[in-house]
């Protein structure tokens, strides 16, 4: 299965076969044509899929994840091509695309077709989220589905975002009219995000492209941005039922402290036992919700160093724990 996560020239894949649902692909174009969500895998996270020009799908979607509608959610397309017919690309735009597409890279930019990527989706806003999944499997549906499609993490709002065929059945089966296995995803945490408007690039949501990736193709970024055109970004949010404490020495009494780096806790809950970011943000999510499976009195995690891909890290970590940094 070739699903490495790497910034530049993804080209992730899922694993074939059908699902514990009976999906097959053809079944699961067919599942969104009639305005139904399917459960789809990406390289980032599972997401919850819908024809993003049918409100109605969308709403379901809202409903199903009990989202806040206020909350923006990102269009989903086969490629760059596709990606331009809904939003309106500077050449730093189309720089960051050839760069990081397919892959997990959103690009916020004014929106060109308002109807393929409805207002509902796009939180009212005169821009469009969209980015082009590295899962193989993913955007072989897009493309036979023919439109854009919204697909945020197939979790209920706030909670930890799957990152298992599972998980994904476990918080939103019920909503899903099909769904898709695709395998472990590979990157585990949510696509970065940024804002390429009036000429000015912003980093709204830390993920697997680092800063520093993609700084070396559009140059510096701009200071802040406007985060409420990107998903992902209430104050509670990722978070499991038990009460998430970071930068953690130690576990406190009751609590499970996932480790990082060697000889930190238990082998069994090592985010990264040789302190590798990849293989902790790959692990996240998926311990967070085996570890609030024991009912612990909370989870506590040990440091995880903020530059690179831990920034991403950090940031979840944060917003599980209820504040943000």
């Amino acid at each position: 299965m070739e699903q490495d996560g790497r910034p530049r020239g993804n080209r992730a894949g899922g694993a074939s076969g059908a699902s514990a649902l009976g999906a097959t692909d053809a079944q699961a174009v067919e599942a969104l044509a009639r305005g139904g969500l399917v459960i789809l895998p990406t390289e980032t996270v599972y997401g919850l899929a819908a024809d993003a020009g049918n409100a109605a799908a969308v709403v379901a979607i809202f409903e199903a994840k009990g989202r806040p509608r206020f909350n923006p959610l990102i269009a989903h397309v086969a490629d760059a091509v596709e990606a331009e017919a809904i939003a309106v690309f500077d050449a730093r735009a189309r720089a960051l695309a050839e760069a990081f597409w397919p892959g997990p890279l959103t690009i916020v930019a004014p929106v060109r077709d308002r109807n393929r990527v409805c207002d509902l989706a796009r939180a009212g806003l005169d821009s469009v989220a969209v980015r082009v999944p590295g899962h193989l499997r993913a955007r072989g549906v897009i493309s036979a589905f023919g439109k854009p499609v919204v697909a945020p993490s197939a979790n209920r709002s706030g909670r930890p975002s799957p990152t298992t065929f599972a998980d994904a059945l476990e918080e939103t089966g019920f909503a899903a009219a099909d769904a898709v296995d695709g395998g472990p995803c590979a990157v585990g945490v949510e696509s970065t995000v940024v804002s390429v408007l009036d000429g000015r690039v912003a980093l709204l949501r830390p993920g697997s492209v680092t800063r520093a990736d993609i700084e070396a193709v559009v140059g510096p970024l701009e200071r802040g941005g406007e985060g409420h055109r990107s998903p992902g970004r209430a104050a509670v949010h990722y978070a499991p039922d038990a009460p998430v404490r970071i930068n953690a020495m130690a576990a406190g009494e009751g609590e499970i402290l996932l480790g990082f780096g060697p000889g930190v806790g238990a082998l069994r809950w090592s985010l990264s036992p040789t302190g590798d970011l990849r293989e902790a943000a790959a692990n996240l999510f998926r311990m967070l919700r085996e570890a609030d499976r024991e009912t612990p009195a909370g989870i506590a995690v040990s440091p995880v160093p903020g530059h690179g891909l831990g920034e991403a890290i950090n940031d979840r970590l944060k917003r599980a724990a209820g504040f943000v940094g």
